[in-house]
This record gives structure tokens, C-alpha cells and sequence, in this order.
């Protein structure tokens, strides 16, 4: 297959870096080279901030009606249903995840979030016109923040683009977006998809590594909000150079997601929710479930079925139907996750599934799906984020035991519980310092529901009215009604009491 030459997208134009250098994208499943990109510099991302900024103070954007951006977003759906295949094998092949879980889950997704905040801005209202003082009207209204750079991971390269842009353009701002430096297909793709359908410079596109590109949109001060999706150093870092010319900072990062199994739960339900959350996309997501917490009652009934299932998972080329598990990202993601095994097995937890790269697959950043037992609380696999297929068992006594454990990591942004008794389910999920808590499932979202953590997970919400509500500033708007040249209260700072 040919490589294919891409172009930055920036101010309605496609562009090669100001450098001229570019970056080489690799298939990882097959580690073939299947695209060239610009690597974008600082003067690049200065010149999409620019047109950002430009074209978000001209209001060609942000002045526009709730209603002529959200006819103009579900147009952009319908352009990326009507591409959705060939969107979905471009995903497969950059990524490395199975063409099944690129086109019946990422795709129907990002269809459904453009959608949804497509309606979603025809319905935000301000939450107040009152007379509270006795003397005049207080309205409370939602304004578009102005210039958004927006920097997003590997692991759902378009998927969480959307999650991004959506909301921010229906707010009305404008947005510069740095995809990930390993996949930054899609997210060009659907800029070409979708540049005739809104004005220039509302959308701009920058490759290039993020020390470089991020870094800029987090330090301009013509920036007026960066969200980013990554990880927790990462994050910290864009805080940091936000706080430049303290423009809001909207973080989503690591994971290290529990399952809470209570002593009556369905084992075989349990153990199907652990085999699909702790290895789809290859692991590599930050809900991932990660640390399985088991009663003692059940541990052994639990791991047996557990690894049994894991065997019929299916590794191979991610374009086939028939696999369930692709490739990860990189040979330096491979690498990573095979340094955890070591970790795992150095610290004394038990393998008792997988733990080395596929014999069978010669190329490719493949690892097999690899289950720890006899975890303790303070082995690095149980702490640390990994990125990669490797799950860890710990075994608990009692209730309390279990949710102090879940509890005991540096993240808070997904985990789940699993239990036939639904008081006790519910207090368990209460008592879990997590922003998303599922019951009897692990990993399901909606766009109509947030998705965010607490934590070193970060904070802000992607999905549903709440990330609408992060790409905007409040403004309270007061009227006075009275008509009086001198207001009752105005003695208090001259003259007498009338």
C-alpha cells in the first residue's frame, strides 16, 4: 500500500510544516509505514492560534445562533456516518484495534456525540430571571470561552477528538487540535470531511509533538481554555503553563480502574465484565478494569473461569473479523508493558495467564492478554497505570477491606461493583472515590451522561450537558427597573438616607 502524504489544516488551508520536516505513521500491527504527516513547530501552532483567535473575536462563529451550529454539527454527522467504513479501517490500521471495535463501537459513537450536542446546544438556557434585590432583573447567561486548544491521546485518536470538539464548537468557540503523535489519521481525515462546512480558522488541525505544539497552545495567552486527554504528568505540566495567563485548564487522565466482586455476585457475569473491560482496544484505555477485587469465598471458582475465557480471546490482524485483540500502539508500548510483567513477577505475584508477545505473530507490537494472582496492595502493577493488557487479581476478607483497597491509588476515574443485593451494591458504589462507578457492567458510556474523574484523574467533564457547560463562562446580566436617578442604597456612599 502507498503512503499517503497528509497536510496540516490550519485557517481553512492545508499546509506543510513551516520546517518542511515531517514524521513517518506506522501500522503497529504490521509495522509497516502507511503515512507521512507534517512536524508541526511553534510558529505553526502560533499560526492556527491565530486564525482561531481571529476568527473567533470576528464572531463568524460565535455569533452564530444556537440553531445555525447545530444544524451545521449534525451536518458534520452525517458527512462521518456517510465515511464511517472508511474511517473506521483508517482507525484500525493506524491504532492497531480490531476493525470490529473501530466500526461497531468508536464510529457509531462519534456519530451519536456530534448528534447529541448538536441538540444539546438548543436547549442550554440561563438558570435565572428574577427580581432578587426588589429593584431590577438578574439573568444569567452562558458565553463561549473563546479559543480552545484542545490535545488528545493515541488510544482513541477520533473518538475523543469529538469529545473535544463538539461541544466546543457548539458553544460556540473556536479550536486548535494537536492529535497524538502516532495517530493523527482520522482526526486529518475528518478536518477534510467537514472544512467546507464551517468558516475558516473555526477548526485547525496541528501535527507535531506535544513538548512542542502543546506546549504552545498551554502557554499562549491568546489560548483561553486547554483540555486535554492524557496522562497524569502530562497533565500536570499543561496546569502548570496554563496558569501563564490563567486560562481554565480541563484535564482528563490516568486510570487505574477496580472491580469490586461482592460475595454474591455472578461469578460468570462477573468474570464476562472483567474479560471484556480489562482487554478491550487492547487495554489501552484509562477505564479500563485493571485491579480485580475478589471475595475469598470465591477467588478460586472466579480465576479459574477467568483464565479460561481469556484463552479464547483471539490475536491476530486487526482488519479480520475474526480477531478480538490488535496490536498495541508502539514497540515502546509493547516494551512498557513487558517491564510491568517483569515487575509482576520480580515482586512475587503469580502468572497464571500469558506474559510474552504472541509466538505466532512475527511483526506487529503485539502482547498476549496476561492475568496476575496473588497481588498485593503495593506491587507497581497494582499502582501504576500500564496501558496494556495486564490484570491483577487481590484477594479481601471482608466488604470494608475491599473498598479501602479500590480506594488506595493516586486516581479516581472509573470502577465498578458487582453484586445481586442492590442497597449494598449502591453503598459500595457510593463509598468509591471514583468519578464513574458502574453496577454489574464496566465500561459503558452515552453521550448523554458525564465522564470525568476525581483525583490525579483530573477534572471537567467529557460527554453530556456538563462538558457543554465546561466550554462556556457564566455572565450575570442585572437590569434595573426602578428608573430612579439615585437608587435607595446609594447613601451608603454619599449623602443621607431619603
Amino acid at each position: 500500500m502507498a503512503v499517503e502524504k497528509y497536510h496540516m489544516f490550519i485557517d481553512g488551508k492545508w499546509v506543510d510544516s513551516s520546517s518542511k520536516e515531517t514524521s513517518d505513521i506506522v501500522n503497529p500491527a504490521t509495522e509497516e509505514i502507511i503515512a507521512n504527516v507534517p512536524l508541526g513547530t511553534k510558529q505553526d501552532a502560533r499560526s492556527a492560534i491565530d486564525a482561531a483567535r481571529k476568527a473567533f473575536d470576528s464572531g463568524v462563529w460565535s455569533e452564530k445562533t444556537p440553531a445555525e451550529r447545530s444544524s451545521i454539527l449534525w451536518r458534520m454527522a452525517d458527512v462521518v456516518e456517510s465515511n464511517a467504513l472508511r474511517l473506521a479501517q483508517l482507525e484500525s490500521r493506524n491504532v492497531g484495534k480490531t476493525i470490529k471495535y473501530a466500526r461497531d463501537s468508536d464510529l457509531p459513537f462519534i456519530i451519536d456525540n456530534l448528534r447529541f450536542f448538536s441538540g444539546a446546544i438548543r436547549n442550554m438556557d440561563g438558570k435565572a430571571a428574577m427580581n432578587y434585590s426588589g429593584l431590577g432583573l438578574s439573568m444569567i447567561k452562558r458565553e463561549p470561552i473563546g479559543v480552545v486548544g484542545a490535545i488528545v491521546p493515541w488510544n482513541y485518536p477520533l473518538y475523543i477528538a469529538v469529545w473535544k470538539i463538539a461541544p466546543a464548537l457548539a458553544a460556540g468557540n473556536t479550536i486548535v487540535i494537536k492529535p497524538a503523535s502516532y495517530t493523527p489519521l482520522t482526526l486529518l481525515e475528518f478536518a477534510k470531511l467537514t472544512e467546507k462546512l464551517l468558516p475558516k480558522g473555526v477548526l485547525n488541525v496541528v501535527t507535531g509533538p506535544g513538548d512542542v505544539i502543546g506546549s504552545e497552545l498551554a502557554l499562549s495567552s491568546k489560548v483561553d481554555m486547554v483540555a486535554l486527554t492524557g496522562d497524569v504528568s502530562t497533565g500536570k505540566k499543561i496546569m502548570q503553563m496554563g496558569s501563564s495567563n490563567l486560562k481554565k485548564v480541563h484535564l482528563e487522565l490516568g486510570g487505574k480502574a477496580p472491580m469490586v466482586i461482592l460475595p454474591d455476585a455472578s461469578v460468570d457475569a462477573a468474570t464476562e465484565g472483567a474479560i471484556v473491560s480489562a482487554f478491550w482496544n487492547t487495554a489501552q484505555d484509562c477505564t479500563a478494569s485493571t485491579r480485580i477485587y475478589v471475595h475469598e469465598s470465591m477467588h478460586d471458582k472466579f480465576v479459574s473461569m477467568l483464565v479460561k475465557k481469556a484463552g479464547k480471546i483471539r490475536i491476530g490482524d486487526p482488519s479480520k473479523e475474526s480477531t478480538d485483540m490488535g496490536s498495541l500502539v508502539s514497540a515502546r508500548q509493547r516494551d512498557r508493558t513487558e517491564e510491568y510483567v517483569r515487575s509482576g513477577i520480580k515482586e512475587g505475584a503469580k502468572l497464571v495467564f500469558g506474559g510474552h508477545r504472541p509466538r505466532s505473530m512475527k511483526k506487529g507490537f503485539y502482547f498476549e492478554p496476561t492475568i496476575f494472582d496473588g497481588v498485593t496492595q503495593k506491587m507497581r502493577i497494582c499502582q501504576e497505570e500500564i496501558f496494556g493488557p495486564v490484570l491483577s487479581i487481590i484477594e479481601y476478607k471482608n466488604v470494608d477491606e475491599a473498598v479501602e483497597k479500590a480506594n488506595d491509588v493516586i486516581y479516581g476515574l472509573a470502577a465498578s461493583v458487582w453484586g445481586r443485593d442492590v442497597n449494598q451494591t449502591l453503598g459500595v458504589a457510593g463509598r468509591l472515590k471514583f468519578g464513574e462507578v458502574w453496577i454489574n457492567e464496566h465500561g459503558i458510556l452515552v453521550s448523554e451522561m458525564p465522564h470525568g474523574g476525581f483525583r490525579q484523574s483530573g477534572f471537567g467533564k467529557d460527554l453530556s450537558m456538563y462538558s457543554l457547560e465546561d466550554y462556556t463562562q457564566i455572565k450575570h446580566i442585572y437590569v434595573d427597573q426602578t428608573g430612579l436617578v439615585r437608587k435607595p442604597w446609594y447613601y451608603v456612599v454619599y449623602g443621607d438616607k431619603d
